[in-house]
């Protein structure tokens, strides 16, 4: 049964939580349900900001400053929301993104340091109104978290950041999720695969407030 509203959907988490293993497992039940969505990560999404991520997470030519890499990661956000978020969630389709804005708040602001201010100054003019229905924020401690993403393969340059890093990373989604949460709701991605993939099903039939086992 397909339903007449199109939800925006966001999934977070460190490196290692299993986002999209997680979003397999969510439009595996949308499927079941009939309802139309679309896939998609940040940065990312468009051919042009999946070459804007290449940059990002390539080997560094050079020292990339931290309001560069802001930018970058905003510039990459503004053709994604224009070009495919929006024309998608107009259309009637769900959109299902492996991160969004709150990862610019917990990589850039918690990680890097950068000032929460200049980052929402930069949300709203990239933005405007759009914010997620609904994010789901995966948490799991960063060092089982960077341990099974060294068996995914080589590291990218974020991936071989400090634990420590990463531990402010996983604070600042924490602390975003008790800020807002009648929008977040956080998840322990270290149950077992099924545990997760309930407690995500249950998460969507709940917050949502939508009937989707018709």
């Amino acid at each position: 049964m397909q339903n007449k509203r199109a939800y925006f959907i966001t999934m977070e988490g460190i490196e290692g939580v299993g986002k999209s293993t997680n979003i397999g497992s969510i439009t595996e039940y949308l499927d079941t349900k009939g309802i139309e969505y679309i896939v998609t990560r940040e940065p990312g999404g468009t051919r042009l900001a999946e070459k804007i991520r290449e940059l990002l997470l390539e080997d560094e030519v050079e020292p990339v400053t931290e309001l560069t890499e802001l930018l970058l990661v905003f510039a990459a956000r503004a053709q994604h929301v224009e070009t495919l978020i929006k024309p998608a969630l107009m259309a009637g389709k769900w959109v299902i993104s492996d991160r969004f804005t709150d990862a610019t708040f917990a990589y850039q602001g918690g990680g890097r340091g950068v000032d929460r201010g200049t980052i929402k100054q930069l949300q709203s003019m990239v933005q405007d109104e759009l914010t997620p229905d609904l994010t789901i924020i995966l948490d799991l401690d960063p060092q089982t978290g960077m341990q099974r993403a060294m068996k995914r393969g080589k590291l990218d340059r974020f991936e071989r950041e400090e634990l420590e890093f990463f531990a402010r990373v996983r604070q600042t989604y924490l602390d975003i999720a008790m800020a807002d949460p009648r929008r977040c709701v956080i998840i322990d991605a270290s149950q077992k695969l099924e545990t997760v993939k309930s407690d995500l099903i249950d998460v969507l039939k709940q917050r949502l407030n939508i009937k989707i086992d018709g």
